[in-house]
């Protein structure tokens, strides 16, 4: 019984539209992310088909890649490779879901350091904080973004 990805099935379908309306930067963009998607089901001992958790997982660290290459390129004088990064990333950005405001990570951080009684045990509570709040923004928030919340409310 196969219960693959209803995203990565979506991925595979957009594709096949992007190839027959000849759109060459969403065509190559979702080949990388169905390349990605693939090797992370293969990586590890055993092959294993991803959730759309896991796809989105897949995604998140994808977009990443391209606004981190975009922002280099840029900072290198390569306005036109920047451009086709962001546009890789704007294809990639429909499939994930939306993104959190400050205000809602701040939320949901303020809200973990509670739960977990983390309120006077500053910096050393970072850890336990992270493992609360990474589930509930896992894919709708960028890490370095909550875990710059998570120290400015612990510290």
């Amino acid at each position: 019984m196969s219960f693959m990805s209803n995203l990565k099935d979506r991925v595979r379908t957009d594709l096949t539209a992007a190839m027959k309306a000849r759109d060459e930067v969403r065509s190559s963009t979702l080949r990388m992310v169905l390349a990605a998607i693939t090797n992370a089901e293969v990586a590890g001992t055993s092959a294993r088909e991803l959730s759309d958790d896991d796809v989105i997982g897949v995604l998140s660290s994808e977009a990443k890649k391209r606004r981190e290459a975009a922002t280099a390129f840029a900072d290198g004088g390569r306005p036109e490779q920047a451009a086709r990064e962001q546009a890789e990333a704007a294809v990639i950005a429909d499939y994930l879901p939306a993104q959190l405001s400050e205000a809602e990570v701040a939320e949901i951080v303020s809200a973990a350091i509670s739960e977990t009684g983390a309120a006077g045990e500053g910096m050393k509570a970072m850890g336990k904080v992270m493992g609360k709040v990474q589930p509930q923004v896992k894919g709708r928030a960028d890490g370095s973004l909550v875990a710059a919340e998570v120290r400015r409310q612990l510290g």
